[in-house]
């Protein structure tokens, strides 16, 4: 299953948002290691080396095409292919950052502390993770697999919201912490044309559906999401779709 970054990257500017939302609450002067789990295309990546330039910063992903893109854009910054889940490297971070990735995983309840035993004393992990799940553009994507005519390719696909609420979090998270920052902000999105937020879920959401199916079936289920789509969020008279988007945010501070 490829990323495309080219797809991924159309709405970098509500992408982006979160991750400087997330930034801004890092409670660290100047960490001098720091790893970002699931670092994409490298704009969070980049962002952070522009914030902290005395750093040892290292991009982790396990998406080749997206790498090559960070590699092409930020050739200064250490890139890795690896798996976030098995992150475990040689030397403990003073932060470790994750932008829209942890979603992807499940078994949170281990990952979150394993996380936290990366640190070093005093470290930082921060996550932001999408929480749009049972919003239209997901629930009527989940909808449409599990129909009749697609269950039998796409039902297995349909995933338990991985992202749990904000009192799982910190009953899992505060007995571990000094401190502990958890919030959640919804984003209205204003994006434009036809199939805005098609666009959108082709770069995220979309992605591991399409893969399954070949080139004419694909083109089939895609239609019938967009009709479904369209229906949720109707283009409004200036040719605009608003596109709430709900994001989870966790800031946790290890004791020195």
């Amino acid at each position: 299953m490829a990323w495309n970054p080219d797809q991924y990257i159309l709405f970098s500017d509500h992408r982006l948002r979160p991750a400087l939302d997330l930034l801004s609450q890092v409670p660290l002067i100047s960490p001098s290691v720091i790893y970002d789990l699931g670092c994409g295309t490298g704009n969070v990546t980049a962002l952070l080396s522009q914030h902290w330039g005395e750093a040892i910063i290292t991009g982790i992903d396990n998406s080749r095409e997206m790498l090559a893109k960070a590699r092409q854009d930020h050739p200064s910054i250490e890139w890795q292919f690896g798996d976030i889940s098995n992150f475990s490297p040689t030397s403990k971070g003073n932060l470790i950052f994750s932008n829209a990735a942890l979603h992807w995983l499940d078994d949170h309840e281990n990952l979150f502390p394993k996380l936290l035993s990366q640190l070093r004393p005093g470290g930082v992990l921060a996550v932001q993770m999408p929480n749009n799940f049972s919003a239209p553009s997901h629930q009527n994507l989940y909808d449409l697999a599990q129909s009749p005519e697609w269950i039998d390719r796409l039902g297995a696909l349909v995933r338990p919201a991985p992202v749990h609420n904000i009192n799982w979090y910190f009953d899992l998270l505060s007995p571990l912490a000094e401190k502990i920052n958890i919030w959640e902000t919804t984003y209205f999105q204003v994006l434009k044309g036809k199939d805005a937020v098609l666009e959108w879920t082709r770069g995220t959401a979309l992605r591991p559906f399409l893969a399954a199916l070949d080139e004419k079936d694909a083109q089939v289920f895609e239609g019938q999401y967009a009709e479904r789509l369209l229906e949720a969020y109707p283009i409004r008279q200036d040719d605009s779709t608003l596109y709430p988007f709900s994001r989870l945010f966790i800031v946790v501070q290890l004791p020195e």
